[in-house]
């Protein structure tokens, strides 16, 4: 099995700042690529950043310049510093990774359960 853990969502005001987290664990042979998708009220699902074992990282150009992803490898956890926050940003976060557990096995992707993120003005 494999559980993903979400956390550092919450309400800030524009301009603040805020640190999303997702661990992995469980039967975990190699993590290709983590990142957070984001849907906010009546809009459809995006995709906000990604990294990828490499360290080779995409962002929205909506918060380029804004967000930062970042992993720890030895941790099975990647972040998401968002910075420079504004209304829009507002939206339910949502882990997202793709595994292996074995070498054996194909890519897998994985979906957290996601996190709210208010920016108020």
């Amino acid at each position: 099995q494999v559980q993903l853990v979400e956390s550092g969502g919450g309400l800030v005001q524009a301009g603040g700042s805020l640190r999303l987290s997702c661990a992995a664990s469980g039967s975990i042979f190699s993590i290709n690529v983590m990142g957070w998708y984001r849907q906010g009220p009546g809009k459809q699902r995006e995709l906000v950043a990604t990294i990828t074992i490499s360290g080779s990282t995409d962002y929205a150009d909506s918060v380029k310049g804004r967000f930062t992803i970042s992993r720890d490898n030895a941790k099975n956890t990647a972040y998401l510093q968002m910075n420079s926050l504004k209304p829009e940003d507002t939206a339910v976060y949502v882990c997202y990774v793709v595994l292996k557990k074995t070498t054996w096995d194909r890519w897998e992707d994985y979906w957290g359960h996601g996190t709210q993120v208010t920016v108020s003005s």
